[in-house]
């Protein structure tokens, strides 16, 4: 009797773990799922100021004041900088009174002109003499309005080049001026995405995007695509794309990076799980499985990523059924028991959002 429970219980020991073994060999498969929805494409981008230039020194001289800081911000017109007049005041003066001489000599000659005491050439060379004084003393304020630097827009200072006192000389670097009231940011874009905007475009539609800061936050502001550059870069065989951006705040500033994101519909594309994949050599595969269960790898070619989820440009048919998970415990050729699960159930496990 014992030795008969003996027996019995080692069958069904062995019975459990053979059924343990067969639960073990059952593998987990889907399919592709065939769905409408929407990627985003990031490129690496440089921000701009709409205006950034240097302001220079237009006459020699010291700079005697400094009427703004740096980081400040200018409104059009304000004063920023003074150099000493003193010289182009004196020269001014020099001309005001040769200008004033010259008018009254003018003035003489034509009375006398108008009674034929003196010739008409006299005449005309006195207005000569008065024109040359006028034109003399228009360079001289020209010259003495040069030493007083003002704001051409409204903006933001950088550093400055120079402290009070400096002597500078005509043409020297003082500070830069950013007009960021608007933000142009440039990002470059690969010939086929070109091709397929400019298809866009033809049909009446601006290419919108987004903007991802250094600090990896969204900017609150949606850009516009205005400009494309002329050429393609022959080295990289991309062309540049220039996004412009409102900044109300004031928040980019000129030299600036960050990421434009580019949302782009895709009709009919093919999702799978990110997990159903395998790389080699930086190639990606999944493990098909066929009418027979058997398994064989294939290469597939990705058109986009998303969370969790790859979209598959070609390699795969909607049909196909590919193996979920256990990818590591498999072989090549290897007859499997699998479970199938169907493809929605597995993409509304992941972490999609796209419509």
């Amino acid at each position: 009797m014992f030795m008969s429970l003996c027996a019995l219980f080692l069958q069904t020991s062995c019975e459990s773990k053979k059924e343990e073994k067969e639960e073990e060999t059952k593998f987990l498969v889907t399919s592709p799922l065939e769905k409408d929805t929407l990627i985003t494409k990031e490129y690496v981008s440089q921000i701009r100021a709409i205006s950034h230039i240097e302001l220079r020194a237009l006459e020699r001289g010291y700079l005697q004041k400094i009427y703004v800081d740096e980081g400040q911000f200018i409104r059009k017109g304000q004063l920023m900088f003074q150099i000493m007049p003193m010289l182009y005041q004196a020269e001014q003066q020099k001309a005001q009174a040769e200008a004033n001489f010259a008018e009254i000599e003018f003035k003489n000659t034509k009375s006398l002109a108008d009674s034929n005491v003196v010739s008409k050439n006299e005449l005309a060379l006195a207005k000569a003499k008065l024109d040359k004084a006028k034109a003399e003393l228009g360079l001289a304020t020209t010259h003495l309005g040069f030493t007083e630097i003002r704001a051409p827009f409204d903006g933001i200072m950088d550093h400055f080049q120079v402290r009070l006192g400096s002597l500078v000389d005509e043409g020297d670097l003082l500070t830069t001026l950013s007009d960021n009231s608007e933000m142009w940011v440039y990002f470059n874009v690969p010939e086929a995405e070109y091709l397929d905007y400019k298809a866009d475009e033809a049909k009446g539609s601006m290419l919108n995007v987004n903007l991802r800061m250094a600090n990896q936050k969204m900017f609150d502001y949606p850009g516009v695509v205005k400009t494309i550059e002329a050429d393609f870069n022959n080295e990289t065989g991309n062309i540049a794309f220039r996004a412009t951006f409102p900044n109300p705040k004031k928040l980019l500033r000129h030299g600036e990076t960050g990421n434009i994101l580019v949302t782009v519909p895709l009709k009919n594309a093919l999702l799978i799980p990110q997990k159903a994949t395998f790389e080699v050599l930086e190639k990606k595969y999944v493990y098909v499985v066929d009418k027979d269960n058997v398994i064989r790898s294939r290469e597939i070619k990705l058109a986009a990523e998303l969370p969790h989820i790859f979209v598959v440009e070609s390699g795969l048919k909607k049909d196909d059924k590919i193996l979920l998970e256990g990818l590591r415990q498999v072989h090549e050729n290897e007859k499997i028991h699998s479970t199938f699960v169907k493809p929605d159930s597995v993409i509304s496990h992941l972490s999609l959002y796209a419509e």
